[in-house]
């Protein structure tokens, strides 16, 4: 997601909250034109389904989903009365987690409504995170992919652990895997994909999957064959890399995935602990 993209629907959420008794809310119907649901019926569906995990949560929905009314517009300066839902940033933050994550405005609002400072470069931060995480949750699954379609053919554990590591070898100008751990300060324990920047990942996820393709394809057999075919795979992306102006041995090493990852499963549990604040306050 571009940044301008970002800014766009950070001043879109933040103009659409309300205060109700010093609580801020979101109204369900705005909130659905913001998640990019035309019908406001389709989206209800996603609220029920909120409000079941907010209960399964050990909250009860009805202190973060209130029926309220309000009137609107309908020609002529006339007005009626519609039915909405006032959601807390709680409500808000499971109705993202149970909308379309393939909307950009649902993905944006699963970030903009789990972490408690609403600024906007902590927002841009951590969908750079989640980006990151995925890529290299993607990156597992091609590799799993790939380490499969090659034991039916052949080749075992260790064959496909050599099969990768020619690849790295490829994409990285000679350095092996160890090379890179050792140059990037890397344990030689952890994998070297969990320190590499979005982009080097990306690029050795589309390595795997075209050595998965054509693998298949070409109906290659034996660990020589599928060696080579990993090897041309990651020398053209990184051709490809190179003609952009990027050297993959060369960028410096992004933090930890799972340093990433603990720390935003540390925002989703801060939404939560800041509901079950305003829960308190408001008995107080």
């Amino acid at each position: 997601m571009k940044k301008e993209q970002i800014a766009e629907l950070f001043e879109k959420f933040e103009a659409a909250s309300a205060q109700i008794d010093e609580f801020q809310y979101w109204s369900s119907r705005a909130l659905s034109e913001l998640f990019g649901y035309a019908d406001w019926r389709n989206f209800m569906n996603v609220v029920e389904k909120a409000k079941t995990a907010c209960n399964n949560s050990g909250e009860k929905a009805e202190n973060h989903f209130v029926d309220i009314t309000k009137m609107v517009k309908i020609g002529s300066g006339s007005e009626r009365e519609v039915v909405d839902i006032a959601l807390t940033r709680y409500a808000c933050y499971l109705v993202a987690q149970n909308g379309n994550p393939a909307k950009a405005e649902v993905a944006f609002a699963q970030t903009y409504f789990a972490v408690q400072t609403r600024k906007q470069e902590i927002i841009e931060q951590r969908m750079l995170d989640i980006a990151r995480i995925s890529a290299r949750e993607k990156l597992s699954r091609s590799e799993n992919k790939l380490s499969g379609i090659i034991y039916e053919r052949g080749v075992d554990e260790m064959g496909f652990a050599i099969i990768r590591s020619k690849g790295d070898q490829a994409l990285f100008g000679g350095f092996t895997t160890q090379d890179m751990k050792r140059k990037l300060k890397i344990p030689a324990s952890r994998p070297l994909a969990d320190f590499l920047p979005t982009l080097i990942i990306k690029a050795k996820d589309f390595a795997t999957e075209l050595t998965s393709h054509n693998v298949t394809e070409k109906d290659l057999k034996g660990q020589e064959a599928i060696s080579k075919e990993h090897i041309d795979n990651n020398k053209a992306v990184r051709k490809i890399l190179h003609e952009r102006g990027v050297e993959p041995e060369a960028l410096p090493p992004d933090e930890d995935v799972k340093k990433i990852k603990s720390k935003l499963e540390r925002d989703d549990k801060n939404v939560l602990k800041e509901a079950k604040s305003l829960k308190r306050k408001k008995k107080e």
